[in-house]
């Protein structure tokens, strides 16, 4: 039976259960009042953010590793954090054309969750290590524990069981630590610890808010820093992109039109000839060779555009 008392006594300590004094009379107000209040709280978050900066780069370049090694990176959370990082994983295959198979987002609940919450399954430790078990995870994954409140059992206990399997294991959360916390196992084995302390949300409680736009924006930030390292992109451009629909299959080609200053009809042969791939068709324009030597060309200097360019001395 759960001891309610010690439950209450730990939501006590976290900021995000906290009432927040600048939204105590929320439900007075204006729609625009309640507007920018909950925009001014949101405008804190950033900063918050960057606070983490070094940790958050050096999370992003263990990504890439773990990637380039064959490894696999997961993310596993609760509600609101769990779908953050289903999300995340599921734009990165169309977004950078990686496999889905590299990147995978564990729910607790699993993916029905996504659409109806089931808020109890956040205290299910056992079906984490379940659900981790039957993917094998190993010594050359990482695992990225999300929990706004720093306690959910179920993220806890999937980052216990990989690291038990020696996996990478990483966590963020939202609030501030303590020497408790700290002297944790499992968190004294974490690769990487990311705080952000947001405060107390607009709605108490609410970690779908503060809380959940942090964890956005640090996922934006470690996954997309972590695909610009393995040379997904050619400057700013997606060019290891999935064309899965017709608006992907446009940016391909306008891609290829400003880039190289050709027609769309050249932009469509280079793109034929080369299986759908805007990094290979880019290769054997600049480098005149065929699909085969353009993707021999890139292998031997990992998939990294630029540094291939520059070998050959070309813009």
């Amino acid at each position: 039976m759960t001891d309610f008392s010690k439950l209450i006594d730990k939501l006590a300590e976290l900021d995000t259960e906290l009432s927040n004094p600048k939204s105590a009379t929320i439900d007075s107000l204006s729609p625009l009042e309640i507007a920018r209040v909950i925009n001014s709280e949101d405008q804190l978050v950033a900063q918050v953010v960057k606070s983490e900066l070094e940790k958050l780069a050096a999370v992003a370049q263990l990504y890439a590793l773990t990637l380039q090694k064959g490894g696999r990176v997961f993310y596993i959370g609760a509600g609101t954090s769990g779908r953050l990082g289903v999300l995340d994983a599921a734009e990165c295959p169309p977004t950078f054309g990686t496999d889905p198979g590299q990147i995978i987002g564990v729910i607790s609940g699993g993916y029905d969750t996504l659409i109806l919450s089931r808020e109890g399954v956040e205290d299910r430790s056992e079906e984490a290590i379940r659900d981790l078990d039957k993917r094998s995870i190993d010594s050359s994954d990482l695992v990225i524990g999300l929990a706004a409140s720093r306690r959910t059992p179920y993220t806890l206990a999937g980052l216990e069981y990989a690291q038990k399997q020696g996996a990478a294991t990483v966590f963020i959360i939202c609030n501030k630590t303590n020497a408790e916390f700290l002297a944790d196992p499992i968190i004294e084995k974490l690769d990487q610890l990311i705080c952000f302390p947001v405060g107390p949300e607009v709605i108490t409680g609410s970690t779908r808010m503060k809380s959940a736009t942090a964890q956005k924006m640090a996922l934006n930030i470690i996954s997309t820093t972590a695909m610009v390292l393995m040379g997904k992109t050619y400057g700013n451009l997606m060019i290891d992109l999935q064309a899965t629909s017709d608006k992907l299959a446009a940016r391909s080609r306008k891609m290829l039109i400003d880039l190289l200053n050709i027609s769309l009809e050249r932009a469509d042969r280079l793109l034929a000839e080369a299986n759908g791939s805007v990094k290979i068709a880019i290769v054997m324009h600049k480098l005149n060779c065929n699909q085969s030597e353009a993707r021999k060309r890139l292998e031997s200097v990992n998939g990294i555009m630029v540094r291939l360019l520059k070998q050959h001395q070309i813009k």
